[in-house]
Formats: structure tokens, C-alpha cells, sequence
């Protein structure tokens, strides 16, 4: 029963976050209920041991801790790194096209879709809007349009007679301009978008200034299977280990723990997360150093807590789909409801070595939840995740592990409701011990 609870409250943390900029604010309506205070990077700290605290840069990335009571020296930090963000396709700066008296808006692909679980779906759009205010600063705002705006239709069989034997294949350019209504020589192509934002958002259309705006499916997230042991949502890859490393970490006997905790949530690791605000940039070295910095005094100090933490980079593993048993290491199937997945690669695309694994191997054993272990086939380019980006900046040891789903980066992603249980259990003993 719990374990449908908790699946139910992921479907709902994904539904009421389309964009990773709404992720951000999901979390932090989350964490202003367990006492978390904001602390801002401009700004001096002043930290005292069992504060709970968090940082935002640029409303799409969050860290978020509690400064454990034993000496940081001695314990390090233990820490759970995801990613905010998901494939998908994005609204292009100047988009609307006005052809064939039907209005368009033309998409850029972000990261790594499959472009085709696009089309015929139910879409609208999502994100931030950057406005001038009354007094002449530039604010930004959350937009959601909370209707179904956009479809981007399929070409019918009889013009595509390939299509079931070559597949679905979208040209990124031509082929990715969804429509949003019929054009009428009364409407402005130029200010229609732009009016279309204001009047949403309730604010004059000249105040706008830009926007950030991603594509997503409307359909909310479900059970199914005959006895509901399944889930389908977008953005599973990787809400579900956001949200599945929150549950674990905000509960009262967690937070008590004694021990420093931390939650790292990273936008741009779908496009590699060389960025201000993503895993290979300065956002987490710099909020750990700072805290290092207010509780301890000696030179090394930094050095010695790296030394002493640990990171566990929760990403999204493959399930083994039984239509397609070609695609797998016949060795390393990973079955829906059988627990976490370890991932392993000799080439280092994730950071799991054999002493950070049989760490995590513990804590599930600990926790009492199986758990499996995944290796990529030998001839298939491999996946990676902020893992060893996180890790290789910071020194810290680390494992890479995740649940089994299956259809990654599709607009519809399904997993087990067993397996989001399983994790929170490991994470949880995972912050405690």
C-alpha cells in the first residue's frame, strides 16, 4: 500500500512540474514544509548544526542540505545527485510560421527525444518568462498554459507507405513545427506568441522580453496492468529519482540523523551539463565549499571532508523488454519491480567502482530491497550520467545507480511501482546509517 502511495505522489510531483524550471519550484513548496530555510548566493551564510537550507541558481537547479551535528570532518557528506531536466523539444526564439492559413510554432529539439512518441499527443507549453517590471528590472515568471495548445499531426500511411517497416523518421528543421490555430489576416504574426504569453500571464505584451519554453504531453501519469504494478508519465528520466531522493531525505528520523545530508538537482545533463547551472559546472563545489568554510577552520578541511563523503548519482536505468532481446547484454537483463539498478562501464561513463558498489549493495541489504546490476552491450555507444562529471570535480566517491523503465526519453516512459519503493528505501537508509 505504501508503495502505491508514494508512486502516486511521483505522478502528482511530475504532473505539477512540466518544465524543470516547475520542477524547481515543486521542490522548493516541498521543503518549505520541513523548515528549510533559502539561502542566496550573493549573500553571507551564517549556518548553525541541524540547519536545513537550500540554493537555487537560476530557477532550475537546487541544492538543498542539513548541516549534520557530528564534525564534518569525520563524516563528509552524503550525497544524492539528479537531474531536473528531460529530452524533449523546445520553442525556438522567433517561431511562429504562418503558411497554408495555419499558424505554427517552430520547435528545436533538446537533447536526445525520440522524436516520433511525439506526434498525435495532446502538448502545450511550459516554462519562464522573462518581463520588464515597474521599475525597470527584469523579472522572470512561471508559465504554464495547463491546456492542450499544440499537436504535431502524423502524415497518414497512404502518403508514408514505409513507415511501419522503416519507422517514423521527423527532419529536426522542416518537419517539427507544430499547429497552434488557423490563421486569420486580422491576427499580428509578429506579436501573436507574444500577446498569447502577456495574456496568460496577465501582464502587457510590451513588457515581455524573451522566454525559455518547452513542449510537453498533457496526459497525466496512471497506473496499469492488471494489478496496477506499472506506472506511464513523461520525464521519468529523471523526476523519478528526484523525487524518489526527496522522499528518502524529507522525513523527520532522516532529518534527525545526525548526519550531513545533501540533494543535488541539476538541469542540463540531457545536453551534457557544460552550463552555469548543470553538474560540470561550479553550482555544487561551490555550496560545499562554502559550508565547509563556515564549520571548519583548518587548511585541509575540504580536502578531508571530500575524502570522507559519498555520492550516490540516481539516474534512470533500461528495463529488459522482452520484444527486443537483441538489444541487451544477455547477462545484464534489469527486470521491472526487482529493485534499484547498479550500472556499470569499464570506459567510465558511469562512476560506479567495485568499492562504491558494494557500498550500495549495503545499504539495500540494509534497507532489505533486492537489487541488480546493468552493463551496456559491447557494441552500442553507452549512456552517461552527472555522475562521473560530479565526481571528477569533487573527488568524491561515487555509484551510479537507478531504476529500470522502459521507452527512455520517450514523451511516455513506464516503470514499476515496486522499484520507486525500493529506492527510497535504499536512499533512505542510505542518509541515515
Amino acid at each position: 500500500m505504501i508503495a502505491k502511495q508514494q508512486c502516486q505522489d511521483l505522478l502528482s510531483f511530475i504532473d505539477s512540474s512540466p518544465s524543470p524550471w516547475h520542477v524547481c519550484a515543486s521542490i522548493e513548496t516541498r521543503l518549505q514544509k520541513f523548515q528549510f530555510r533559502r539561502l542566496y548566493e550573493t549573500e553571507a551564510w551564517n549556518l548553525v548544526k541541524g540547519g536545513r537550507y537550500y540554493v537555487v541558481r537560476d530557477d532550475s537547479s537546487l541544492v538543498l542540505f542539513v548541516l549534520g551535528k557530528q564534525p564534518l570532518l569525520d563524516t563528509g557528506f552524503k550525497i544524492l545527485g539528479a537531474h531536473t531536466d528531460s529530452p524533449g523539444l523546445r520553442l525556438k526564439p522567433n517561431p511562429l510560421l504562418h503558411t497554408d492559413k495555419l499558424l505554427r510554432l517552430a520547435l528545436e529539439v533538446y537533447g536526445g527525444p525520440i522524436l516520433a512518441t511525439f506526434t498525435d499527443r495532446d502538448l502545450s507549453l511550459a516554462g519562464r518568462v522573462a518581463f520588464r517590471n515597474d521599475n525597470g528590472g527584469i523579472d522572470c515568471r512561471l508559465l504554464d498554459f495547463e491546456k492542450v495548445l499544440l499537436r504535431l499531426p502524423n502524415l497518414a500511411i497512404h502518403m508514408n507507405r514505409a513507415v511501419n517497416e522503416e519507422g517514423l523518421k521527423l527532419n529536426k528543421q522542416s518537419e517539427l513545427a507544430a499547429i497552434i490555430a488557423t490563421y486569420i489576416q486580422q491576427q499580428l504574426p509578429d506579436t501573436y506568441l507574444q500577446d498569447l504569453l502577456a495574456t496568460t500571464l496577465g501582464i502587457r505584451s510590451e513588457r515581455i522580453l524573451s522566454w525559455e519554453l518547452n513542449v510537453y504531453d498533457t496526459q497525466k501519469g496512471v497506473f496499469w496492468g492488471v494489478d496496477q504494478a506499472f506506472y506511464a508519465n513523461s520525464q521519468l528520466d529523471n523526476l523519478a529519482s528526484c523525487h524518489a531522493g526527496l522522499t528518502a531525505l524529507l522525513d523527520e528520523a532522516t532529518l534527525n540523523s545526525d548526519n550531513s545530508l545533501v540533494c543535488a538537482f541539476f538541469d542540463h545533463e540531457e545536453i551534457g551539463s557544460e552550463s552555469m547551472k548543470g553538474a560540470a559546472g561550479s553550482f555544487l563545489p561551490d555550496v560545499l565549499i562554502r559550508i565547509v568554510n563556515a564549520v571548519a577552520k583548518e587548511n585541509d578541511a575540504q580536502q578531508r571532508t571530500f575524502a570522507n563523503s559519498f555520492m550516490i548519482s540516481a539516474d534512470m536505468a533500461h528495463a529488459y523488454q522482452p520484444n527486443y532481446p537483441a538489444a541487451y547484454e544477455s547477462n545484464h537483463k534489469v527486470i521491472v519491480n526487482q529493485g534499484p539498478v547498479i550500472k556499470t562501464n569499464a570506459n567510465h561513463r558511469y562512476a560506479t567502482d567495485c568499492q562504491s558498489e558494494a557500498q550500495f549493495i549495503t545499504y539495500c541489504e540494509q534497507a532489505g530491497v533486492p537489487y541488480q546490476k546493468y552493463a551496456h552491450r559491447g557494441d552500442l555507444p553507452c549512456g552517461s550520467t552527472i555522475g562521473p562529471i560530479a565526481s571528477a570535480k569533487l573527488g568524491i566517491r561515487t555509484v551510479d545507480v537507478g531504476n529500470p523503465m522502459w521507452a527512455m526519453h520517450s514523451v511516455r516512459e513506464s516503470a514499476g511501482v515496486l522499484d520507486h519503493h525500493y529506492m527510497i528505501m535504499a536512499l533512505r537508509c542510505f542518509f541515515s546509517s
